[in-house]
């Protein structure tokens, strides 16, 4: 099961908004096949892994990290090949938590009279698969904040500027990150004192859609992250509905390829984040990682929204400056938000630490 969840990870950043799979098949002790899902739409790690076997694959065992599929999507249902392939036993690491299948699939293979195990290495099969699950059962994109900060807690200097804080080293993590979210999101601030282009360059991987949460449509048409490949822009209908330059600014935005979406928000631009991600996954991105800055940070914590820390830390003072959570205001201790299941890793000189909001 751990080399299934190894293989699946090879369809990471290729496969969303489909899970990623691996599948292993077993007989008379030896591996005789393997495969992963690679790319979505096309072929499943089952079918990929049974056309890479190197003998008759009847009387196998199979091991696949999330139940096998039940129902005719943009390929068949993968229990039907492994009833017509006559498997003897099939071992699952978790139920695939998409209502269209949640068990549907392992009564498929019982009824046909194959052995089915299910639940191995389940909590490992499910950190695979996080942002799918949510995904499939709230219809909302998993959210994770990507954070780059000082020892002393500041991620920017006063006057906003804040590239680059840590190392190269650090970069590199960042733009593998990148490459494993359908989205990066970032706020107008973010776009005006740093003017990123927020694309994968120093790692292995397809660039993610570009998220702009604009309100007043502040930034410049002629901003990189405006250059290339797909980029969104959320605005505020109270902001631009009355306003003739801004009416200009939308219609440039649009003729260089930029998708802008009106929502409902203040005449101040701000938005609300529960309507935002729910038009962002009714995009079909399952995935977003927040890259800036302090108010957009500090927006999603205090909506619940955020699911996830990636916190760089460099050892580094900056004194006076800008912080993760400025935009929130605690009134007693018992009010703060924790992060749980913690895991450290180094990049260079700088720190990654990565956990999960209580």
């Amino acid at each position: 099961m751990l080399r299934c969840i190894r293989l699946a990870e090879g369809g990471r950043g290729s496969v969303s908004p489909n899970p990623m799979v691996g599948c292993v098949i077993v007989k008379d002790g030896a591996v005789i096949g393997e495969g992963f899902h690679g790319k979505f739409g096309e072929a499943h790690a089952e079918v990929n892994a049974f056309n890479s076997a190197k003998e008759d694959v009847a009387g196998s065992d199979v091991y696949v990290n999330l139940e096998p599929c039940s129902f005719f999507g943009k390929t068949p249902p993968c229990t039907d090949l492994l009833i017509r392939k006559r498997v003897r036993k099939v071992y699952v690491g978790m139920l695939d938590p998409n209502p269209k299948v949640n068990g549907k699939g392992v009564q498929k293979l019982k009824d046909a009279g194959i052995e089915v195990e299910a639940g191995i290495l389940e909590q490992e099969a499910r950190r695979l698969n996080e942002a799918f699950e949510k995904f499939v059962t709230k219809k909302l994109p998993f959210v994770a904040l990507k954070v780059a900060q000082s020892l002393d807690g500041k991620i920017a200097l006063l006057n906003g500027k804040s590239k680059y804080i840590t190392s190269h080293e650090a970069l590199v993590r960042v733009h593998e990150l990148r490459s494993q979210y359908d989205a990066v999101l970032v706020g107008a601030g973010t776009v005006r004192d740093d003017n990123p282009e927020l694309t994968v360059r120093y790692a292995e991987g397809r660039s993610p859609v570009r998220i702009v949460l604009d309100g007043a449509l502040s930034s410049s048409v002629d901003s990189k992250v405006f250059r290339e490949g797909r980029s969104i822009v959320f605005y505020s209908t109270a902001v631009a509905k009355n306003s003739r330059v801004l009416r200009s600014k939308l219609q440039k935005l649009e003729k260089k390829g930029v998708e802008t979406y009106p929502l409902r928000g203040s005449s101040k631009g701000r938005l609300s984040i529960a309507i935002l991600m729910k038009k962002i996954a009714e995009l079909g991105i399952a995935s977003v990682m927040i890259e800036g800055g302090a108010e957009v940070f500090s927006q999603f914590v205090r909506s619940g929204m955020a699911d996830k820390l990636h916190l760089f830390v460099a050892p580094k003072l900056l004194g006076r400056g800008k912080s993760l959570a400025d935009g929130m205001e605690l009134r007693n201790l018992s009010e703060s938000i924790g992060i749980d299941n913690i895991a450290v890793e180094r990049n260079g000189v700088d720190y990654l630490f990565t956990g999960y909001f209580k």
